[in-house]
């Protein structure tokens, strides 16, 4: 008999693999394509989490390991009895062994390897010693004393990745109502509010929260990707808007700024108001752009606060951790 809790607006997007007594709590979401997302026996993902496996990069976790609120997961593999903190992102091709502490806020680079019983903190993450007998008393505690490994015993969701193409909440705002193109796609625990304008072709994801409230106008393009559990809001007197083709990670907080042509924002970044970033700008897994910063054509920018780190010298593909759209 299935043990697995799955809290109601929670998703689960395609076929995942979940161990027994896992737990999917308010606002999280399991993104697999292709049956590349495996999790253990007892493993918890707490509220407004986003864990993604693809073909490339699949997801997996081991049992008894804790996510907290708002995590990232993209392509990785961790282990048994991890202890995640709130906000911590993973990113693809990373390798985390058993019983590792990760501080709030930590990002783990790509293909970055933790050696089990660690305990990781930073951006990026750095391991800073070993587990102590008193953090393992701490995991064993947050386990109601027993940190021993059940035989795995799976349970397989499959839920369809879309179900039409008008499935998300729209709300009015001062007289002021959405306009969402017919071949825009929103699933359904996304919400947009008041002066939007959504393109063709375009994608919102679950969990998406676009505001255009009486501060300023919401333009978005057409093929635009915006991913799970991003949040897009404004300042008075200001406005957004995203241009053609970007893909913004899931995670992120975009406020007030202008998005160029062809544009990537990698998962967990902040784009503060009154920003501008150019075509073809590639922004960092976690980077912060701050109020009125501008980047021209063609950067590679990273770091809190976002500094130029290079150039890009041809057109931004679609990241594999985007979504693939049947048809």
């Amino acid at each position: 008999m299935s043990r697995v809790r799955i809290d109601d607006s929670a998703r689960v997007i395609g076929q995942v693999r979940l161990g027994q007594d896992t737990y999917l709590a308010q606002g999280s979401i399991l993104r697999s394509v292709d049956d590349s997302l495996t999790i253990g026996n007892a493993t918890w993902v707490l509220e407004n989490s986003v864990l993604i496996g693809t073909p490339e990069y699949p997801l997996t976790v081991g049992s008894k390991t804790i996510f907290g609120h708002k995590c990232i997961a993209i392509g990785t593999s961790i282990g048994d009895l991890c202890e995640i903190g709130n906000g911590v992102t993973f990113l693809p091709g990373s390798r985390i062994g058993d019983m590792c502490i990760f501080g709030e806020g930590t990002l783990i680079p790509e293909g970055y390897a933790v050696p089990g019983g660690s305990v990781v903190v930073g951006r990026p993450g750095r391991v800073i010693r070993s587990l102590t007998q008193e953090d393992k008393n701490m995991i064993k505690r947050m386990r109601g004393g027993d940190t021993s490994l059940t035989p795995y015993l799976e349970n397989t969701i499959i839920s369809e990745a879309q179900g039409g193409n008008m499935m998300g909440e729209l709300y009015e705002y001062n007289g002021k109502y959405p306009e969402i193109s017919k071949s825009a796609l929103l699933y359904d625990s996304a919400e947009i509010t008041g002066d939007v304008i959504v393109g063709e072709h375009t994608v919102i994801a679950s969990g998406v929260r676009i505001i255009g409230n009486s501060h300023g106008p919401v333009r978005i393009g057409n093929n635009v990707q915006i991913l799970e559990n991003s949040v897009l809001h404004l300042l008075p007197d200001n406005q957004l808007v995203i241009h053609d083709n970007v893909t913004i990670g899931p995670g992120c907080i975009i406020h007030g700024t202008e998005i160029g042509s062809g544009s990537v924002i990698e998962s967990g970044s902040i784009l503060c108001d009154y920003s501008r970033l150019g075509q073809n700008t590639l922004v960092k897994a976690g980077s912060l752009v701050k109020q009125r910063s501008v980047f021209a054509d063609n950067q590679i920018i990273a770091g809190f606060p976002a500094v130029g780190i290079g150039e890009n010298q041809e057109a931004l593909e679609r990241p594999l951790w985007a979504i693939r759209l049947i048809g």
